[in-house]
């Protein structure tokens, strides 16, 4: 007889689909497993199975949709990411040249 489930999976699955929303907000942002885990008062490795076995359940349905379509997906977050970096940059250049302004 296995073992009694200690999180309804109910649960378990809010817990992915807030992980996985997180990352396509923010993708590359660290700790989101871990914080969604605490906030739903889930164990972050239980947690971190269950987001990898939804992951590769995605993997196969997206895998008939094609090479193009999987790399533009990446691209597609790439380019997110580095317009965030981009716009980090941009403040820390504005930052600078104050301080340099103010100097002098």
């Amino acid at each position: 007889m296995p073992a009694p489930r200690k999180y309804p999976p109910e649960l378990i699955e809010r817990g992915v689909q807030m992980v996985a929303a997180i990352r396509d907000g923010d993708p590359g942002r660290p700790g989101v497993i871990r914080q969604v885990g605490e906030l739903l008062d889930i164990h972050p490795e239980v947690l971190r199975h269950w987001v990898k076995k939804a992951d590769a359940e995605n993997e196969e349905k997206t895998h008939g949709e094609g090479r193009e379509t999987l790399i533009l997906r990446r691209l597609e977050r790439e380019n997110a990411e580095l317009r965030r970096v981009n716009s980090i940059l941009k403040a820390a250049a504005i930052l600078f040249a104050a301080e340099i302004d103010r100097a002098s």
